[in-house]
């Protein structure tokens, strides 16, 4: 990986842990909360591709959790943020077009809700997984409703002589 890919996954990660910090709402009963984390995973799964979404899926994932105080969900997000950015990132690269877009958008979406009710129910019991399945779908409803106007903009930036 050369170093201004690796300076702007950086820079992703750190947009995407600030998104989250910024905006935190607290699920008490999973010790659990809502974000805005998913913007910046689905932006760089789909501007950088499945590695991106993966690297910055994962490592923003931990960081977020042990930045906000819950360690005992950071290997959790680690591997689900990670896939979610990966699966979004491969399903856009393979199939560059809406139904592509809409197909990665969900089933990483899924992969997500599912993914975080296995370990809240690991953690604390099948009806916390159960209650936590609405908030994961809110985020990721809201973090796709936020990362495609997104994307389509910055797309015409980039197509810009300048950013080429």
């Amino acid at each position: 990986m050369k170093t201004k890919e690796m300076t702007k996954l950086a820079m992703m990660v750190a947009l995407t842990v600030t998104l989250s910090l910024m905006f935190i709402i607290p699920i008490p009963a999973t010790k659990g909360f809502v974000t805005l984390c998913e913007v910046g995973i689905y932006a760089s799964a789909l501007f950088f591709g499945p590695t991106g979404g993966l690297l910055v899926g994962a490592m923003s994932g931990g960081l977020i959790d042990m930045i906000s105080g819950y360690p005992e969900w950071a290997i959790f997000s680690i591997v689900i943020h990670g896939f979610q950015g990966f699966l979004l990132g491969y399903l856009y690269n393979k199939f560059p077009n809406k139904k592509g877009l809409l197909l990665g958008f969900t089933l990483a979406s899924l992969f997500m809700i599912v993914g975080y009710a296995l370990a809240t129910a690991l953690l604390f019991g099948w009806p916390a997984g159960i209650a936590s399945l609405p908030s994961n779908a809110v985020q990721n409803i809201f973090g796709i409703a936020v990362t495609v106007p997104l994307f389509q903009a910055l797309q015409k930036v980039l197509r810009h002589p300048q950013y080429k």
